[in-house]
């Protein structure tokens, strides 16, 4: 009876065993890549949100508290062909109904979104994920202030929410005005560039 216990449970040890080997050893031939995969997403990304800056700053990174809740964040000058700075790119955290949702948020010199890009989102696939499409996107250009949702119609405030996927609208917006108070609070709001 010992024998029929103990020769499968020390078989499954071994194959979990090298299982957990071999993962560790394509984690450590991966992660470099993956990571520079990461920069070059930020990298481009930041045009994209940004697209009249010629060149970016270097990054600043901290801890912010929105609505009770810190979460870390970063941001860079985003400067034209003579240096001057048009506006500030950031990337803050949310949380949406799949995870971590992290929001890059181009934002000029007058406090209006410039573009919206989703570094990370991890959402129900055919409702959620429908936030990385540019008909989505598109309307927090312009915004500022403190942008809401509206299940109905977008508005001069607020973004209209996706069908059936109201918190990662709501998780949206809120890693936008997450940047938007960064950009007033800290960096200090309107023409300071």
């Amino acid at each position: 009876m010992k024998k029929a216990i103990l020769v499968p449970t020390i078989s499954l040890f071994i194959i979990c065993l090298c299982a957990t080997f071999l993962l560790g050893i394509v984690n450590d031939i991966t992660k470099d890549k993956i990571a520079q995969n990461a920069v070059e997403t930020e990298m481009n990304s930041r045009k994209i949100v940004m697209a009249q800056a010629e060149s970016f700053g270097e990054k600043v990174e901290g801890d912010y508290t929105y609505e009770g809740v810190a979460s870390p964040y970063s941001y860079v000058e985003a400067c034209d062909t003579e240096g001057k700075v048009v506006g500030y790119v950031f990337v803050t955290q949310s949380s949406g109904y799949g995870g971590a949702i992290s929001t890059m948020t181009g934002i000029d010199t007058e406090g209006k979104v410039t573009g919206v890009e989703f570094l990370q989102i991890n959402e129900t696939v055919g409702l959620g994920m429908n936030a990385t499409k540019d008909s989505f996107k598109e309307q927090f250009k312009g915004l500022s202030g403190i942008i809401g949702v509206n299940k109905n119609e977008s508005t001069e405030t607020e973004i209209k929410a996706l069908t059936g996927a109201t918190i990662t609208s709501k998780a949206a917006a809120k890693g936008v005005n997450i940047a938007l108070d960064i950009y007033e609070n800290v960096i200090g709001g309107e023409n300071n560039g």
